[in-house]
């Protein structure tokens, strides 16, 4: 009777919206009798909604037991920007220790751990397999196998689910930024991937972590999905979202893609390039992007802004014309690619077929055949049509 009151409550504050995507955040009956009693862990960030109230704070207004916080890269409150070392702490608003996975270690260990009963995994992401919120969900995966914690993972859409494109990661490249053998843009949400992280084996040492996967509901891989929050700071809106497959690219090289401006992931540029037309200056902004590329010098290149006129335009494709233009534009071919590019391609490959001038259509047609493999291995562990 308790965890009926405790749903129906629930329900009053997050409103009547059975007609719209529903993240498994909202699925309040399915999760809360198997928190009763229990001590709780919560990966979480700015990202883990129900409605207009954070799951942290739902929770705590229905008395569960929340021991600790696990903040991802930006924070639990989502105001550090990317890359930057986080620390441990208390949230302000809760009181609540804040254990940080962006700073001295990515992956629990035991001590932070203790005392917990069960782990919940809430983080929207964008179905990019070098946005880091899937790696930390690796290593708690890893870390609640090795210390015998269930873990409750509430699905959330995937922006970019509709679908698959890009080199698939060689293992010999493995890092932070790409943990599996899955392509850059791999069409599954985060409870999807879980599946298929513990039923391919990924895990360290081939361990398997005990999953619950807490469904959306009305949704499907073809579904248009407004992201109530910005994911993080450089993702601001759905524009930057679906260009971020193309543009991610350019981080291992010398090129801006608007960071320090308003149209982060949104534009693409340098001083020297030769069109004119359009110029951008970026400039320090506290939170979102500390010393960018270029800082407070103008940069010429090309405005993507208003490429998706809405949030059902959506991208069907990565864009690589971009990075082979900029490439060829650029006076020093042998400075563009930096040591950070292969990490993000999960490849040598693709810096090498730029450099040997291979058209977009000829390194697409390389990716097909581990594109139509990884999409086999995919289909088993879907829990969306």
């Amino acid at each position: 009777m308790r965890n009926i009151i405790l749903s129906i409550v629930l329900y009053l504050i997050i409103g009547n919206t059975f007609s719209q995507i529903l993240p498994g955040a909202y699925q309040t009956g399915e999760y809360l009798p198997l928190l009763k009693g229990k001590k709780i862990g919560i990966v979480a960030n700015q990202s883990s909604l129900i409605n207009h109230t954070h799951l942290v704070d739902s929770l705590l207004r229905l008395n569960i037991d929340i021991s600790r916080v696990f903040a991802p890269e930006h924070g639990f409150r989502g105001k550090s920007e990317a890359g930057a070392h986080l620390k441990d702490g208390k949230d302000s608003k809760t009181g609540l220790n804040v254990i940080s996975l962006y700073g001295k270690n990515k992956k629990p260990n035991a001590e932070q751990l203790k005392g917990i009963d069960i782990m919940i995994f809430d983080l929207q992401g964008v179905g990019l397999r070098f946005y880091t919120y899937i790696s930390t969900l690796n290593y708690i995966m890893e870390a609640c196998a090795e210390n015998n914690i269930p873990l409750i993972l509430l699905d959330r859409p995937n922006p970019n689910g509709h679908y698959i494109d890009g080199p698939v990661l060689d293992m010999r490249y493995q890092s932070f930024v790409g943990m599996f053998p899955i392509p850059v843009v791999y069409g599954m949400t985060d409870g999807e991937l879980a599946q298929m992280i513990n039923g391919e084996k990924w895990l360290k040492n081939r361990i398997s972590c005990d999953l619950t996967v807490i469904k959306i509901q009305n949704y499907n891989h073809q579904s248009d999905y407004a992201l109530p929050i910005k994911p993080s700071p450089n993702l601001p809106n759905f524009q930057s979202v679906y260009l971020y497959a193309s543009l991610c690219f350019f981080e291992g090289t010398p090129i801006s893609i608007g960071r320090g401006t308003n149209k982060p992931f949104q534009q693409i540029g340098y001083p020297d390039y030769p069109d004119t037309s359009y110029s951008f200056t970026p400039q320090s902004i506290i939170g979102v992007s500390a010393h960018p590329k270029f800082e407070n010098k103008k940069c010429y290149g090309i405005n993507l802004s208003g490429i998706y006129h809405d949030i059902s335009e959506k991208p069907t494709k990565i864009n690589l014309s971009y990075l082979i233009d900029f490439y060829h534009s650029y006076p020093n071919k042998d400075g563009f690619f930096n040591s950070f590019f292969e990490k993000l391609a999960g490849t040598p490959i693709l810096k090498e077929q730029i450099e040997e001038g291979l058209s977009e259509k000829q390194i697409r047609d390389s990716w097909q055949i581990e594109l139509l493999l990884f999409k086999c291995r995919r289909n088993k562990y879907l829990l969306y049509p």
